[in-house]
């Protein structure tokens, strides 16, 4: 079997112009949907929307470009057709449409404006079938040879996409949870599996042995015949069985696809076999191709193991990363170091040139991008995962530079050849490789390198160790001992008896179980615990030791050492131990048997102040001198969209120092990194979908008061690492709460993770001139912290139970509004949108020196109405219970300071005041 030229060449296009050399409208594209994904990486954290563009910009930006310009030129290389049969120009125009439609769709989805999308995608359709078209012209015109069914791979990706698109499009619906998670099953799988599986697959067949710089295997073109029926016959039942909600079909379909998957391998990529990767471009390519495998078998064993569609919809970022940064954007790096430098034409020296380029550093980044990846998908704190996928990320950017040098040093080097052969001197030596003796061949090292493998792994090492420094509770290496230190229990006259007391501890929901142990006076007792609860995070701290926090399944030992009396241990999570998550530990026999252990039993002195104990906060004084140096924005503005609009956003649980006073900060509990949390906006019938992503380092979840659903799936609490997708459409005008439904719920709301949602009646409010947006929430401060060069501590959920706050707060910051004033001109009509948050405290919203005119309270006017303001009545406040809202309106009769306070005066001499700064 005559082997395959190492470089498909290319004929001339349609008059005389070859495909070689630069082309911006092929070379760049790709590059920028690559540095735009780098981008939104980095500032995912604050655009709408951003997972579904870092996907997108991924899959239907870079690498759908690539597609279709390479799928092109190895149809002409191999098939070699006539010049006049789609030449560049048409080339370009598809491209160009193809561009266009990219940037309309990723546009139009995230700011849901679908005439965007739907422009975008009918574009995008358009330029594929259009692509396809001129693949089967040029199949269909060419001379019988080796390789068609390469095309033909081809020609069933093209009749993938359109499908794919549309399948996207309806996913914007807003359906259900099953129906979104049937869908979702089969936009994956005609995107993934078919537009780029089967066009990866018809291209290895050639370009695997290739880039090895080998022949291609005897068996592997019939393989591969074989293969493309029952890869195109599964995709297409997999998509049936998804849309008929025939969930054995699809299983079946799956295998079906991994079975004809194996069996194109088992001869396309023999060659690894005989002759390994020697440079970036085909090692790349492989690891890729091992996180393709990846990603099917975790889909295959979410639908094997996942009860409702819902439920595989459901923290589906594991595939996404696992496709996205595992396959795709490891695959389309690969192969374009390898295709670039080919196309540039100028021979071997100049190939070298580029090349050279694309292999730098090819070690480090391999590791970094496939260990870093792998460390992100196990149960790792989330400051670890976050660390570590900004060096992975990194890893992954570096390969925009790279390719733009390799591009300059292969036009330079060609420039070089070129003039050495005016000259009538030999080319060839233009650009030596470095360090080659005479004679020896002239041919690039291998990338493969001990000390940049040696320095990758340390970065990856540091970064794991920085992230466990920054948050050691979440890595279980926090308190005042380490686990299974073995040290004595507490002091006693007891003599230890040598023996060993083992016992097994379940922590389900809020509770230990047992939660009574007993242990013969003087025995070593070790603990096995093991968190059997599926939707949060506990631990369990005893006598100064702590095991760390316990996702779903894992299991820790806490050695006590020798016990001598009775003592009582508990959860550490905020809020767990005022649930009852306590666990007596009960000495039988000798001194310490006296008694039992409660929550203020003294065989562990200082163990109340470890938990934060019962103590109140003592009142805090604000320093007046102490500035807000992040005020919260109480602007709103006005609502542009129109009614049955939907509106995507992602809210992401994070932990976060953020003011809570002037010069006083506290670690909240946050929405987006912000307290209050975003504020949403809409009318009656629009729909909303929300990603709620759980960064943190416990249970989190969210209910939306603005939806009228059944709790159980959309509510539920996801553990550290997970996301659920919460769909609702609002039915009800008013100012509805959003907030953490995770028990205690008075701690996750006092703690800051709650918000507003804000839906006007269908044909819309009155216009003013001025909207702003106040939310009364409550800060429960741990005594001596957060202040003075203190550390700031986390909520105290004893001062919680005990209906004792520290701050009363507008928008999570105390007196803010004292500095940073409400702006209004006399005679401007404005509107104070204001909700009560809570968690315990009542509000009656008053503006001194002002007369509320319109009155809006929990969805009804209750003076006034949409007509205009009231004539001869007026109200001085709005009283609100937790959980209440609405709006006053009124105007300001001449310039000067008004004071916006909370009327139950102790709570405006909390925090709960602020100004109107009114001018003429």
């Amino acid at each position: 079997m005559p082997d395959i030229p190492a470089r498909p060449a290319a004929r001339p296009a349609e008059g005389g112009r070859s495909t070689r050399g630069r082309w911006p409208l092929r070379d760049y594209p790709s590059l920028l949907w690559m540095t735009l994904a780098v981008v939104m990486t980095v500032i995912h954290p604050f655009v709408p929307g951003s997972r579904w563009l870092m996907v997108h910009l991924v899959l239907l930006g870079a690498l759908t470009h690539s597609i279709m310009v390479w799928s092109t030129h190895f149809t002409q290389a191999l098939l070699k057709t006539a010049p006049g049969v789609d030449d560049r120009r048409q080339q370009s125009r598809r491209l160009t449409l193809l561009l266009v439609g990219t940037a309309l769709t990723l546009v139009g989805v995230p700011t849901t404006r679908w005439w965007l999308t739907v422009a975008g995608a009918l574009l995008v359709s358009t330029a594929v079938i259009w692509h396809g078209v001129q693949l089967f012209r040029r199949l269909r015109g060419a001379l019988p040879g080796r390789f068609r069914v390469t095309v033909r791979y081809y020609l069933a990706a093209v009749v993938c996409l359109p499908v794919g698109v549309a399948l996207g499009a309806t996913l914007a619906l807003g359906l259900d949870d099953g129906a979104h998670g049937r869908i979702l099953l089969a936009h994956i799988t005609v995107n993934v599996l078919g537009w780029v599986g089967l066009t990866v697959t018809g291209t290895l067949l050639t370009l695997w042995p290739t880039m090895l710089r080998t022949a291609i295997g005897p068996r592997a073109e019939k393989r591969a015949e074989q293969a493309l029926p029952g890869l195109a016959g599964a995709i297409g039942l997999l998509v049936v069985g998804a849309l008929a909600d025939l969930r054995w079909v699809t299983v079946a379909a799956l295998v079906v696809y991994a079975l004809a998957l194996l069996w194109w391998a088992s001869a396309i990529l023999a060659p690894v076999r005989t002759k390994a990767p020697r440079e970036f471009a085909p090692a790349s390519v492989g690891l890729a191709l091992v996180w393709w495998v990846v990603g099917i078998v975790v889909v295959l064993v979410r639908l094997s193991t996942t009860e409702t569609w819902a439920e595989f919809a459901d923290g589906f970022g594991t595939t996404s990363a696992v496709l996205v940064v595992g396959f795709a954007a490891q695959l389309l790096p690969g192969a374009l170091s390898y295709l670039i430098p080919s196309v540039l034409g100028g021979g071997k020296t100049v190939l070298r040139a580029g090349a050279r380029w694309f292999d730098r550093w090819a070690t480090a980044r391999l590791v970094t991008i496939n260990l870093g990846l792998l460390l992100c998908l196990l149960p790792v704190p989330s400051i670890v995962r976050v660390i570590v996928s900004l060096l992975v990320v990194a890893a992954l950017a570096t390969f925009v530079p790279l390719m733009l040098g390799g591009i300059v040093a292969a036009a330079r080097a060609k420039r070089e050849v070129e003039a050495a052969r005016a000259r009538g001197e030999k080319p060839a030596g233009a650009t030596p490789t470095p360090g080659l003796a005479p004679g020896q061949p002239d041919r690039l090292p291998s990338i493969w390198s001990v000390g940049q493998l040696v320095a990758a792994v340390s970065a990856l090492v540091l970064a794991v160790s920085v992230g466990v420094a920054m948050d050691p509770a979440a890595a279980g290496l926090s308190g005042t001992g380490a686990v299974g230190g073995g040290s004595t229990a507490a002091a006693g006259t007891v003599e230890p008896t040598g023996n060993t007391t083992t016992v097994e501890v379940d922590a389900v929901d809020m509770r230990f179980e047992p939660s009574t142990i007993e242990v013969p006076a003087g025995d070593r007792l070790v603990i096995e615990l093991t968190n059997t609860d599926q939707t949060n995070v506990h631990d369990l701290q005893l006598l100064g030791q702590r095991t760390p926090r316990l996702s779903a399944g894992e299991t820790a030992t806490l050695d006590v050492g020798v016990v001598t009396e009775s003592v009582q241990g508990w959860c550490t999570i905020v809020g767990h131990r005022q649930m009852g998550m306590v666990l007596d530990v009960v000495v039988t026999g000798g001194d310490g048997a006296a008694g039992t252990a409660g929550p203020g039993h003294a065989g562990h002195a200082g163990a109340d102040a470890q938990a934060g104990g019962t103590a109140y906060p003592s009142p805090v004084v604000i320093d007046p001198d102490a500035t807000v140096e992040h005020p919260v924005d109480p602007a709103l503005p006005p609502l542009t969209t129109e009614a049955g609009t939907v509106h995507r956003l992602t809210l992401t649980a994070t932990e976060e120092e953020l003011e809570v006073a002037p010069g006083i900060t506290q670690v909240r509990w946050t929405f987006n990194g912000q307290v209050p949390g975003p504020t949403l906006r809409g009318r009656v019938g629009d729909v909303f979908e929300i990603t709620l992503v759980n960064d943190g380092t416990m249970g989190h979840s969210i209910d939306f008061h603005a939806g009228a659903l059944a709790p159980d799936r959309p509510m539920r609490t996801i553990a550290p690492g997970e996301s659920l997708v919460y769909r609702f459409t609002a039915e009800r005008a008013g100012i509805w709460m959003y907030h953490c439904a995770t028990m205690p719920m008075s701690s996750h709301i006092a703690a800051g993770m709650h918000g507003a949602v804000i839906i006007e009646p269908e044909e819309g409010l009155p216009e003013v001139d001025r909207e702003y947006v106040v939310v009364q929430s409550e800060t429960y401060l741990q005594p001596g912290t957060g202040q003075d060069g203190t550390a700031p501590a986390e909520v105290d959920a004893d001062a919680v139970l005990a209906e004792r706050p520290t701050f009363v707060t507008f928008n999570g910051i105390a007196n803010q509004y004292d500095q940073q004033m409400f702006e209004a001109r006399v005679g401007e009509r404005v509107r104070f949108w204001v909700l009560d948050n809570g968690p315990n405290r009542a509000s009656s919203f008053h503006i001194v020196g002002g007369q509320f005119d319109k009155t809006y309270l929990e969805g009804a006017y209750t003076l006034g109405g949409p007509d205009g303001p009231a004539e001869g009545a007026g109200a001085q406040a709005l009283g609100l219970q937790p959980a209440q809202g609405g709006f006053v309106e009124l105007t300001f009769p001449e310039a000067g300071h008004y004071p916006v306070v909370s009327h139950v005066m102790v709570d405006a001499e909390r925090g709960a005041h602020g100004f109107v700064h009114v001018t003429d």
